[in-house]
């Protein structure tokens, strides 16, 4: 399908919002990979830093996307605010947070071109379901066992 049905320029600026909370994901995990102490500090902090990489991934994913419709990639980078909690359920509700609203962009992104691009439609929907279920593992690392 051709991309003059869509709405490039809609479309490029929900891309670089995934890109700029992506590059900020890159910057949060990282950081919180740094901030885990404790006895289960080693698989914490590998879970955290898989999700670094898995960050610029996806930051790369919606730049290619970007450049491919003849557009500019944002220098930008996400919101970062440093609340200082670094309990683990801070960290992990923190990180609750911030992929909602990835996924809340992934969402506007497959509204734009749903039945209109083949290739950003099946892109919207595959980081959709991946950012799902991310949600649903750090909701399952939240869960108290006797819940």
């Amino acid at each position: 399908m051709a991309n003059t049905q869509i709405d490039t320029d809609a479309v490029v600026t929900v891309l670089n919002k995934i890109l700029e909370a992506e590059l900020a994901g890159v910057v949060r995990y990282t950081h919180y990979a740094l901030m885990v102490f404790g006895y289960n500090r080693i698989p914490i902090v590998s879970w955290m830093r898989s999700q670094a990489t898995e960050s610029l991934t996806h930051a790369n994913e919606a730049g290619e996307l970007i450049t491919h419709l003849n557009a500019h990639p944002s220098l930008g980078i996400g919101s970062l605010l440093e609340t200082h909690r670094h309990d683990i359920g801070d960290i992990l509700r923190e990180s609750l947070e911030h992929e909602t609203l990835a996924l809340a962009e992934y969402t506007h992104l497959l509204e734009l071109v749903e039945g209109r691009n083949v290739l950003l439609e099946e892109y919207a929907r595959r980081m959709i379901a991946q950012e799902e279920m991310h949600l649903g593992d750090v909701r399952k690392m939240l869960k108290k066992p006797d819940e």
